[in-house]
């Protein structure tokens, strides 16, 4: 456990009301108090730490300055959030974050007045604030005043944002942007806003800026003796002239420096008492400030393990199985030096999605779009219409936000996009918002679509290679985050023959059809039920779209019973299976089918065994659905 560092001041502070009463010299000891007690934090629970550790000045000035809960500060993703926490009445809570029953990783409506409005995917804050600011304007409920929007460089390069500035510009009303430029995601931003906003403050320097900011700070005594005119030249001076930003209708503040609050402190009380329409203010900082663990890894200290405050090594369980991402990875670069058509897109996730590994050897092949699920899937589309053959592999939630380029660029077209769907199923301590529940579903209903999924890391191996020699229409496979079961792993993937599935062990009365990692448990509980003489067949999918009819209709024609559990959500694997069933009037011949899916609910965080369990999807309840079962076959 880490020492707990003195914090007297933070101590003072349950509320950002108490920060009312601290001097602006008191605020700077602030901030460096509220930074200690994050990284004591996070290295007792893991989790994000870079994002919140950039944003601790910003953070406290913002509170400082603007009067939440009525002022809305909507942190975009809002990973960066966990000092807004501490600073907001949950810093007794802190060290439960993302735990089961704890804090969540990001901003949720149903966790404190604080956060109001909750996020977890990123691009979303410009939009909601101006929805808060338009509902202000509108009557609202009455406890409406400014809205901030914080969104970072990164989100910054998705279209929504685009749209949102788009839309604010043209109404014109009273809303504030912040955009915290640290020149960092998750990975590197890529694309022509980074460059944009890095000419930007090449052109203004700091310096320049600070120098403008103490005539800001003549403004603050009385109430701005020299009234609006002054107020108005200030922010005038230190906008850079003719940006993109002032073109969408924004007045633009900036650059300044998001770490040096005897700068952010002034500018933010001259926004606020005198903004009267969009305004942007663009402040520069530095992710994982102000611990060096953090400031020199390569990601800046994006998400953690536990750590050692004092060496900033984390503390990860060891294993020998490796991980269904680092699996893809190998396999896919594997193919992608027999097959020069490879190539492979990502939206701001190299890393994650493991397509690093291959773009160290195929530079040319790989593609990060930044933050730009849909172009990325049109991208794709637009790559297979050219003859490649293009892997789009992103998270299961974030496809989300790119489906219906899924369903009118690719689907509609038949073209022979290969989607690598990470991080399907359930997630963790990131909980719902990043749970990949939906995707067989969504996938699994357009026509022609092959939908995949692997039962552990050697059939992975195998869809990888499927994919690739697919040609036929889109082909979609999805795999759970983490480490694999430790089986025992070909040479190289075999492709599989589109819609059969696989016998894993006969049996009698009922049988278990499995699509994906659930395997895992059906086993374990057939084997408890065995030492019973209770003997269930259980076969494995591998496909839900196309199905392997054969041998559905096989298992329905030999057992009383049939249960498939699959981890997505009602609508996918098992209705498609109930509609082939019903379509062949096997109902009418009396078969007991049951279909194990997620429950109707989006399930809080908690380590991935224990939400199986909350689902009902763990072996000790798939071996009681098989007694049930058989009680009333």
């Amino acid at each position: 456990m880490a020492d707990t560092p003195k914090t007297p001041l933070l101590d003072r502070v349950t509320t950002p009301a108490d920060m009312k009463q601290l001097s602006d010299d008191q605020l700077i000891q602030l901030a460096h108090e509220l930074r200690a007690e994050t990284i004591a934090a996070v290295s007792e629970t893991g989790g994000h730490l870079g994002a919140g550790l950039g944003v601790v000045e910003l953070t406290v000035a913002l509170h400082a300055v603007f009067d939440a809960p009525r002022d809305k500060i909507i942190w975009d993703v809002s990973h960066q959030a966990y000092p807004h926490k501490i600073l907001t009445g949950r810093r007794d809570r802190i060290r439960t974050i993302r735990q089961e029953g704890g804090l969540s990783g990001f901003t949720k409506r149903s966790e404190s007045p604080y956060d109001c409005f909750g996020a977890g995917h990123s691009s979303t804050s410009i939009s909601a604030a101006l929805g808060f600011a338009v509902a202000r304007d509108l009557g609202g409920d009455g406890e409406n005043g400014d809205a901030i929007a914080v969104i970072g460089d990164g989100a910054m390069s998705a279209g929504m944002a685009f749209e949102a500035l788009n839309n604010a510009g043209h109404l014109g009303k009273r809303l504030i942007v912040v955009l915290n430029d640290n020149e960092m995601s998750i990975a590197p931003p890529t694309g022509a806003m980074s460059t944009y906003l890095s000419k930007l403050y090449a052109e203004a320097p700091f310096q320049d800026l600070k120098a403008a900011a103490k005539g800001a700070v003549s403004l603050l005594p009385g109430p701005f003796r020299e009234g609006a005119k002054r107020a108005r030249d200030v922010l005038k001076t230190m906008a850079v002239g003719n940006t993109l930003f002032e073109d969408f209708g924004f007045s633009y503040v900036g650059p300044i420096d998001g770490h040096d609050l005897p700068h952010l402190l002034p500018v933010l009380r001259t926004v606020k008492a005198r903004a009267d329409g969009p305004i942007l203010l663009h402040v520069v900082t530095k992710k994982g400030k102000g611990y060096a663990p953090a400031e020199d890894a390569a990601d800046r200290g994006h998400a953690r393990a536990k750590f050692n405050v004092l060496t900033g090594e984390q503390s990860k369980a060891p294993s020998n199985a490796p991980s269904y991402t680092k699996v893809f990875a190998k396999e896919l670069t594997r193919i992608a030096a027999e097959d020069s058509r490879i190539c492979a897109v990502t939206a701001a996730m190299p890393d994650g999605t493991g397509l690093d590994l291959m773009a160290e050897r195929y530079p040319s092949r790989v593609f990060d779009v930044g933050i730009a699920e849909q172009h990325g899937v049109t991208f794709a589309a637009g790559l297979a219409a050219g003859g490649m053959k293009p892997f789009c592999a992103m998270y299961s939630t974030f496809l989300q936000r790119g489906y219906d380029q899924v369903v009118h660029d690719v689907a509609i077209q038949r073209l022979p996009v290969r989607f690598a769907i990470d991080r399907a199923g359930l997630v963790g301590a990131d909980g719902a918002t990043h749970a990949g529940a939906f995707d067989i579903a969504f996938m699994a209903n357009l026509p022609g679509m092959v939908v995949m999924a692997a039962a552990d890391e050697a059939e992975l191996k195998h869809m990888v290679a499927t994919a690739a020699a697919h040609d036929d229409g889109p082909i979609a496979f999805r795999y759970p985050r983490g480490e694999g079961s430790g089986v025992e792993m070909p040479e190289r993937g075999e492709v599989l023959e589109i819609g059969k599935g696989r016998m894993i062990r006969e049996g009698a009365r009922v049988a278990i059809l499995s699509f994906g990692t659930r395997l895992s448990e059906v086993e374990a509980a057939c084997d408890r039920l065995g030492a019973e003489g209770i003997t269930p067949t259980v076969a494995d999918a591998r496909f839900a779209k196309p199905l392997d009819e054969e041998l559905i209709l096989g298992l329905a024609r030999d057992h009383e019973a049939l249960i498939t559990i699959e981890e997505g959500s009602v609508g996918g694997f098992g209705s498609h299976v109930a509609q082939l069933l019903s379509d062949h009037g096997v109902f009418d011949d009396g078969l007991k089918f049951r279909s194990m899916v997620l429950p109707d609910t989006f399930i809080d965080h908690a380590s991935p065994a224990a939400m199986y369990e909350a689902a009902g999807l763990d072996a000790a309840q798939i071996e009681a659905k098989v007694r049930q079962v058989l009680d009333k076959a």
